[in-house]
């Protein structure tokens, strides 16, 4: 009698903990999220309902191949079976409430019903299901030993923005078909929709055009060299010329096809009249400046010059000439085949930091000013820019570019991408030009993520809670105008798909959510939250991320005395900081960080690293007294 009542009351203890809804971590934040009691415990023979349509059933197929692979069940997709454990259902009348992309997620202890107008909004729906899952289900293998359940929920879900976008550039460092398909699959689990594939620049052209052989025999193989780019040593005449790659117009078809399934959108961009040198390297006819014969693919090596004052300038021209009229022709060949690979409606033709000193000087760009009226060099850019925007729209396209061609005037069909900051936006969006909101300052993934002493330098750091706390609807600009948003990863310092990874995440994840969600429901604990469950969902699918978001910054002054003092702050609450200066590494031991530090006179490293409570959380943080003096120096 006894063994019945132990045995009673320890059933009874399991299925109440078994019962408790596990911590739910969605990203990006649901619309409308309501927790309900219990769990829903998926059965060893599984049964997906989805309609037998192609777009429907990828994404019941998408949902099957993840819950086999990581358990080991049977699990199989039938024609809306009444039987079925998890359903997708297209509304027979639509919801107006969710939109095109929305769905309504329902999680019982007796089944998984997904609802949506569209296809998307069911696929949008799997991926969040896939996240109310165990971590393990992200991974690529069998996993045992694991109560596979979901906790009760309803949701009701919907995009605030059309536009969810990541942009890759692969011209800088190109990355293969299949790693490119990688990082659609990656952005498509977070609700992006927009693939934004930067294709062509200085270090590179990487999408064939039949009509022009030689952009990719010529164009897309430069010199390899590693270590800091802009930094490298001239080339040489005989180092050879087999780094990069590009895409046939089968891979290209392939991508977008794979993205379609996905329902991501590919934007081509091609970057012209500046950023042009892989072009003009493979056609130097295009160019007007003499020597251009002799150009070659750059390697990374220094051609521009970037002064801290004053307009950047090139050391030699790797722009297309405005007055040139062989550049047309070749553009309408590049267009007419690029609006043949890519069905988006869209395509980017770039026109930034497009360089200006060789048109000042050159005989027929000052001829073309005379003629056209033209008094400034963004008037002669802006007369390309009208040029261009004739030919994409008579490929049935419209075109899009960054906010430098509002400088020279471009009609309102043509779309702006705002990099600068926010100004390029807001005055885009009051001339009634569609907007893209991208500025540097918020939601540049190539970046650092920490101090510079932790990563590979670029132009400037960029936080995680600085992304995160990015509004794309600003003061000033015309809401109705704003498509959306996006973050971009330019690859100067990233050399290889890892790297791609590390940058992106977490500070996409920020993206997507501000993105997506609506903005009263963003919150930065919760998200941080947030951020540390979906890295143990990373660890089980073996992406790489960044740690950034552990180190703590750092801020250095003077005291009246002339020594150092080093003040700390971590962008996570209840994390711990300990140091050292005596080159041993701390850890919870050591001094903790209470206050503004200074730094002994003989001292020539401080070491940081941070807690929560007894487990280390962040990176060792190695900083040269010798930097912190460089920094109170340049104040």
């Amino acid at each position: 009698m006894k063994k019945m009542i132990v045995l009673a009351v320890c059933c009874a203890i399991t299925a109440a903990v078994f019962c408790q809804p596990k911590n739910i971590s969605i990203i990006p934040e649901p619309v409308q999220l309501v927790k309900k009691n219990g769990v829903y415990l998926l059965p060893k023979d599984i049964v997906i309902g989805a309609a037998n349509t192609t777009a429907v059933q990828f994404a019941a197929d998408y949902l099957q191949k993840k819950i086999s692979l990581a358990t080991g069940y049977a699990v199989k997709v039938a024609d809306n079976s009444a039987a079925a454990n998890i359903q997708l259902l297209l509304n027979a009348t639509a919801n107006t409430s969710i939109g095109k992309e929305g769905y309504e997620l329902s999680v019982s202890p007796q089944n998984i019903i997904i609802k949506a107008n569209q296809p998307a909004g069911l696929f949008y729906g799997v991926q969040t299901l896939l996240q109310l899952l165990p971590k393990e289900i992200a991974g690529k293998e069998l996993v045992k030993n694991i109560e596979w359940t979901a906790p009760c929920v309803e949701i009701t879900d919907y995009p605030r923005f059309g536009w969810r976008g990541l942009m890759l550039d692969v011209s800088r460092h190109f990355f293969t078909k299949e790693e490119v398909k990688t990082f659609i699959d990656e952005m498509a689990a977070y609700k992006f929709n927009l693939f934004h594939w930067h294709l062509t620049d200085d270090q590179g052209w990487r999408v064939e055009i039949k009509s022009l052989p030689k952009l990719t025999s010529i164009g897309a193989w430069n010199v390899k060299r590693t270590g800091r780019f802009g930094s490298f040593l001239p080339i040489k005449d005989d180092e050879p010329r087999n780094y990069g790659g590009f895409y046939t117009q089968d891979d290209i078809k392939e991508i977008v096809q794979y993205a379609a399934a996905r329902f991501v959108n590919v934007l081509p961009e091609v970057d012209v009249p500046g950023h042009s040198l892989a072009a003009i390297a493979a056609y130097p006819e295009l160019s007007c400046t003499p020597g251009a014969e002799k150009y070659k693919v750059s390697s990374g090596d220094k051609f521009i010059e970037w002064p801290a004052k004053g307009h950047f300038y090139g050391l030699l021209d790797n722009t297309l000439c405005p007055a040139n009229e062989k550049v047309y022709p070749f553009l309408d060949k590049v267009m007419t085949e690029l609006a043949q690979l890519f069905p988006f409606e869209y395509i980017h033709v770039g026109g930034d930091e497009c360089i200006h000193n060789y048109w000042e000087n050159n005989p027929a760009i000052k001829a073309l000013m005379q003629k056209e009226g033209l008094k400034t060099m963004n008037a002669v850019q802006g007369y390309f820019e009208r040029r261009l925007e004739k030919i994409v729209q008579s490929k049935g396209k419209k075109m899009m570019g960054w906010d430098e061609i509002l400088e020279g005037g471009v009609s309102p069909t043509t779309a702006i991408m705002s990099w600068r900051g926010t100004k390029g936006g807001i005055e885009a969006s009051n001339k009634k030009h569609e907007v893209v909101m991208s500025p540097t300052t918020f939601v540049y993934l190539d970046y650092m993520q920490s101090d510079e002493i932790m990563e590979p330098k670029v132009y400037a750091s960029l936080r995680l809670s600085k992304t995160y706390s990015y509004e794309p609807v600003s003061e000033g600009i015309d809401a109705k105008y704003v498509k959306g948003m996006q973050g971009n990863l330019w690859s100067e310092q990233i050399y290889n798909y890892r790297q791609v990874q590390y940058m992106t995440w977490p500070r996409a994840f920020a993206v997507s959510e501000t993105a997506w969600s609506p903005s009263g429901k963003k919150n930065w604990n919760s998200f941080v939250g947030k951020i540390e469950d979906h890295f143990k969902r990373f660890d089980a699918a073996e992406i790489k991320y960044g740690p950034g978001m552990y180190d703590p910054d750092f801020k250095v002054s003077q005291n009246g005395k002339g020594e150092l003092v080093v003040s700390l702050k971590t962008e996570i609450e209840g994390l711990d900081i300990y140091y050292s200066f005596d080159n041993s590494y701390p850890d919870h031991f050591y001094p903790r960080y209470e206050g503004p530090v200074t730094v002994p006179v003989d001292a020539t490293l401080m070491r940081v690293i941070t807690y929560r409570g007894k487990q280390p959380v962040g990176r060792m943080n190695n900083m040269p007294v010798a930097e912190l003096k460089k920094r109170t120096e340049k104040k």
